[in-house]
């Protein structure tokens, strides 16, 4: 296989390709070292790179494969987001604020490892996991391939511009109010958030009183799907079957409610528009029914913001050297700290009632459809040197369709649905019933399969 298709692949694919003696590891982890090297410098999308151990534990697989070890992701490379700890490595979550090396790795990165799976290295985020985009002070502005100008989204930026850029097939990803939907959207890429509890946050019991989620970026959904049989819990609920087999089946005939409103009133671009209507079209040339209506969002914002804000707080908190955070984290840190606790408590304790409001759409339909984002993915540094309000007043109005979904828990994924004139993608969200993601996985599958989007490489990808 010539080596540009091969590092676009998929994870799924090169696995097999393991499996079937036709590429090493060792070819595998080569590749994404070399491609790290000379195309992450225009990304700045990695952190750290761990190429002696990685090429160590490409011989080692290689060595497991030849005595018959079958394992799912035998000898795959995969990159980690840096919240999420690998042992004797720093978890700097964006910051300089951090500097002590994790001293086990997180429950997600073992059952990759035990899958097989070889960590190739970290990917950057902003500060604290808290923006749409990733830029931060200490370790600079991460881009997106499509086009260099803008974000690659965040804050699993560096993840969704690594498997975009195809240095890796694979990364992992978190989500706490779109932070695994929006640089999927920005990149390309499909990227669920699966029902809260799905895939384990563990060491952390919680993470933002309870709205952050586990999961990953990949350029196809059976990637996706492969991962989510690795690491994801099963629920006594779910159907038969494992999620590479819920990708690989007809969705059937679908009721399909579709909405542009937000609860934050925010302007959709003409881009974000014209892609919803054009999915809108697809999906009836696949037989399923479409119909238009309005989320009943109610007070979302007060079941959102309290927690944001006091996880903010607690992250800040946690960290080795709180002062060295950026002035605008120590801001937002400052509000979620001032704010009280029966506050916090009263947006947690409502979270039954939104989940059951929002909820009433998916009584007669099997999936709801928004938009992605509000807008294109944002240019560099729009938000640079601005304040805490002003920048989460901003970024709000970007991403007003995602956050729902993290108060209620059940899954929702973002899906490509083409590119502007110039090439910037876009995307549309889909948010199926709570514990249904194998409707998702479905229907994301179908789609992709009728207009396919993980043939197309960022021009810098060669």
């Amino acid at each position: 296989m010539d080596r540009i298709d091969l590092a676009f692949a998929g994870i799924a694919r090169q696995a097999e390709l393991v499996r079937a003696g036709e590429v090493s590891p060792r070819e595998l982890v080569e590749l994404s070292l070399e491609r790290i090297a000379r195309i992450d410098p225009q990304l700045n999308a990695v952190r750290v790179v761990f190429a002696e151990r990685a090429l160590a534990e490409a011989d080692q697989a290689a060595g497991r494969r030849g005595a018959g070890d079958e394992r799912p992701l035998l000898g795959v490379p995969i990159l980690v987001k840096d919240d999420t700890d690998v042992a004797g490595e720093v978890t700097c979550k964006g910051s300089s604020a951090e500097d002590r090396p994790a001293s086990a790795d997180a429950e997600v990165v073992r059952r990759l490892r035990a899958a097989g799976a070889i960590v190739l290295g970290k990917t950057h985020v902003p500060e604290l996991m808290q923006w749409p985009f990733t830029e931060s002070a200490t370790w600079g502005i991460t881009r997106n391939p499509w086009a260099l100008d803008r974000s690659p989204g965040g804050s699993s930026g560096g993840s969704a511009a690594a498997v975009a850029a195809g240095l890796v097939g694979a990364a992992s990803a978190s989500d706490g109010a779109g932070s695994i939907r929006i640089p999927a959207s920005c990149c390309a890429l499909f990227g669920l958030k699966g029902q809260r509890g799905r895939i384990p946050t563990a060491p952390y019991d919680i993470s933002w009183q309870g709205l952050t989620h586990v999961g990953c970026v990949t350029r196809s959904v059976r990637d996706t799907a492969l991962w989510w049989d690795v690491v994801a819990d099963r629920f006594e609920s779910d159907a038969p079957g494992t999620w590479v087999e819920a990708a690989a089946r007809e969705p059937g005939k679908l009721r399909i409610a579709c909405a542009t409103n937000n609860a934050l009133f925010a302007p959709l671009a003409k881009e974000q528009r014209a892609a919803f209507e054009e999915t809108i079209a697809l999906l009836r040339s696949l037989g399923h029914t479409v119909e238009e209506t309005k989320i009943p969002y109610a007070d979302l914002l007060g079941d959102l913001v309290p927690r944001y804000l006091r996880g903010i707080a607690e992250d800040a908190a946690a960290t080795a050297h709180p002062r060295r955070l950026e002035r605008r984290t120590r801001a937002m840190a400052r509000m979620g700290r001032m704010l009280p606790d029966a506050v916090v408590e009263r947006a947690r304790a409502h979270e039954s009632a939104t989940a059951e409001r929002l909820n009433r759409l998916l009584r007669d339909h099997d999936v709801l459809m928004t938009p992605g984002t509000a807008g294109l993915p944002l240019p560099i540094g729009r938000y640079e040197s601005r304040g805490a309000i002003w920048t989460f007043n901003g970024v709000g109005r970007y991403t007003p369709y995602t956050p729902a979904w993290n108060i209620t828990g059940q899954p929702a994924a973002s899906v490509p649905a083409g590119f502007t004139p110039s090439g910037v993608p876009l995307a549309v969200q889909l948010v199926g019933r709570p514990h249904d993601e194998a409707t998702l996985f479905s229907l994301s599958a179908q789609l992709e399969a009728a207009r396919p989007w993980a043939d197309r490489r960022p021009p810098l990808a060669a």
